[in-house]
């Protein structure tokens, strides 16, 4: 069922039956406070954007995930790579819901990620950005050993860019 796993997590491709929960997710306005992304209009408009989404996976040959907490199975939110192909780089990406913010998930969901596409995917560099002002963001994509890069945009904001290369991930993961 789940194609990544930690002793914590399962991590699998977005599926439109997960509408329900991806519409709950970005209804919430500090989960999307950072994203530019604003809500749903609904849980049909969640599921066509997952509909849709089916389409990243078959053109880049992989994706963002959703992760879920194995314990209970209940979704915690998504965390995943994306070919940003106008840009030429792969980003690592995640949200999770509010009441699983602290524990340490985007941190092990984002490491986990990191080796998929490492290890599995074969990248040589993956990059995270974040805006300025998202310091619980930018302190997990210290935590997984992303080197600053640059100051950036995004979504017309200040935002931060870090990457890894696959040599220096080896290092830190030895």
């Amino acid at each position: 069922m789940y194609e990544l796993t930690t002793s914590r997590l399962g991590l699998k491709k977005m599926s439109p039956d997960e509408a329900p929960a991806f519409f709950e997710l970005n209804s919430d306005p500090l989960v999307v406070q950072y994203t530019g992304d604003g809500p749903f209009a609904d849980v049909a408009a969640a599921e066509q954007f997952l509909r849709n989404y089916q389409e990243v996976y078959r053109q880049e040959g992989y994706g963002r995930f959703s992760v879920y907490w194995l314990e209970t199975g209940e979704c915690v939110g998504w965390c995943g790579l994306r070919h940003q192909s106008d840009l030429g780089e792969t980003d690592l990406g995640y949200r999770l819901f509010r009441r699983w913010w602290g524990k340490g998930i985007a941190t092990e969901a984002g490491a986990v990620c990191l080796r998929y596409g490492f290890e599995t995917l074969g990248l040589d560099r993956i990059v995270a950005r974040a805006m300025s002002e998202n310091v619980a963001s930018i302190e997990v994509i210290k935590k997984l050993k992303m080197s600053f890069l640059r100051e950036d945009l995004f979504d017309q904001h200040a935002a931060v860019l870090y990457q890894i290369s696959k040599e220096d991930w080896q290092q830190s993961n030895k």
